[in-house]
C-alpha cells in the first residue's frame, strides 16, 4: 500500500514539474515563434488583400476620376446602379451565364467522369488527357481561338457548315445578340469540363465498388445505380463544382472581354467588362469612372462571398 502511494505521490510531483516546466516561459517563447513564422504571410495579406478590399469599398461610397481627391458621396453609386440599364443588363448576364455554365459543367463532369471510369475504362489515360488539354490553356487563348472559330469569313465553324452543305446555318455567331451568349457558353464548357471531370473521377475511386456489386444482385440497372449510390456519394465533390463554377462565373471577364468586348450592344456585358470600361474608359477620350467601378467591385465580391457560403452550406450538408 505504501508502495502504491509512493508511486502516486512520485506522479503527482512529475506531473506538477512538468506543467511548471512547460509553463508561461516557454509557451511563450512557441507562441512568440509561432507568430514570427505567420507574420511574413500575415503582412503580404493585409497589404495586398484587406487593405485593396478595404480601399475598393472606400472608392465606392466616393465619385473619383483618378485625378485629385476622391469626393465622397455616401451610397450614391448603387442607387445610381439600380437605374443604370446597362449595369442591370450585365448583372442579369452575369446570373445567366453563371447558372447555366455552372450546371451544364457539373451535370457533364459527372457523367463524362462514369463514362470514363467505366466505359472507357480502357483508353480512361488518354480520354482524361484529352479532355484535360483544354483546362490547361490560358482563357485568353482559348477566347482568341474560338474567336478565330466563330468569325463569319474565315471562321472553321462556318466554312464547315458550308463543306457539309449547310449553308443556311452559316451565321455571325459572336455579332448576333441571340447566339453570342450560347457561343460564350460552348467555349466556357469547353475550357472547363476538363477539368470538373478530373475531380469527379477522384471523387468516383472513393465510393466502395460492394455498393454496385449489392445493387447489381438486387435487381438495379446502370441508371438506378447512377441515381442511387453514384449521385450521393459525390455530394462533396458537387458542392466543391457548384462553388468553383459560381466563383467563375461571377468574376468572369477574360473570355468575353477578348471574344466580344461586351457587345453586340451589351448583350453579353458582365459585371467585370463593365467595370473594366467605367475604370479605364471605354472609348478614347472618355473620363474614367473609378468610383462607380469600384461599386461593381463590391458587388462581384458579396457574390462570390455567397457562393463561398453557399458552399459551405452545401458540404455541410452532405457530411450529415
Amino acid at each position: 500500500m505504501a508502495t502504491t502511494l509512493s508511486r502516486q505521490d512520485v506522479v503527482r510531483r512529475s506531473a506538477g514539474r512538468t506543467s511548471y516546466r512547460f509553463g508561461s516561459p516557454l509557451r511563450k517563447s512557441q507562441r512568440l515563434a509561432g507568430y514570427l513564422f505567420v507574420l511574413p504571410t500575415f503582412a503580404l495579406f493585409l497589404a495586398f488583400v484587406l487593405w485593396p478590399i478595404l480601399y475598393t469599398a472606400y472608392l465606392s461610397l466616393t465619385s473619383w476620376g483618378g485625378f485629385g481627391s476622391p469626393r465622397f458621396v455616401h451610397f450614391d453609386n448603387y442607387s445610381r446602379m439600380l437605374h443604370d440599364p446597362v449595369a442591370r443588363r450585365a448583372l442579369i448576364v452575369t446570373l445567366v451565364l453563371t447558372g447555366v455554365t455552372t450546371a451544364i459543367l457539373t451535370f457533364l463532369g459527372m457523367v463524362t467522369a462514369v463514362l470514363v471510369n467505366v466505359i472507357w475504362s480502357k483508353v480512361g489515360v488518354v480520354v482524361r488527357t484529352i479532355l484535360f488539354i483544354p483546362g490547361i490553356v490560358s482563357f485568353v487563348v482559348s477566347a482568341v481561338l474560338w474567336k478565330l472559330i466563330y468569325d463569319p469569313n474565315i471562321g472553321t465553324l462556318n466554312r464547315l457548315l458550308g463543306a457539309i452543305g449547310l449553308d443556311s446555318l452559316q451565321h455571325p455567331w459572336l455579332a448576333d445578340h441571340k447566339t453570342v451568349l450560347p457561343a460564350i457558353v460552348v467555349v466556357t464548357v469547353w475550357g472547363g469540363l476538363g477539368f470538373n471531370m478530373l475531380i469527379y473521377f477522384a471523387g468516383l475511386q472513393s465510393i466502395d465498388p460492394n455498393l454496385y456489386e449489392a445493387a447489381a444482385m438486387d435487381g438495379a440497372n446502370t441508371v438506378q445505380q447512377f441515381r442511387h449510390i453514384t449521385v450521393p456519394s459525390l455530394r462533396i465533390v458537387t458542392g466543391l463544382i457548384v462553388s468553383l463554377g459560381l466563383l467563375n462565373g461571377f468574376k468572369a471577364f477574360d473570355i468575353i472581354f477578348v471574344m466580344t468586348g461586351g457587345g453586340p450592344n451589351h448583350a453579353s456585358e458582365v459585371l467585370g467588362t463593365y467595370l473594366y470600361s467605367l475604370a479605364f474608359g471605354s472609348t478614347s477620350g472618355s473620363i474614367p469612372q473609378l468610383g462607380y467601378a469600384s461599386a461593381f467591385s463590391v458587388v462581384t465580391m458579396v457574390l462570390c462571398t455567397l457562393a463561398v457560403i453557399a458552399q459551405l452550406w452545401l458540404t455541410r450538408r452532405a457530411d450529415r
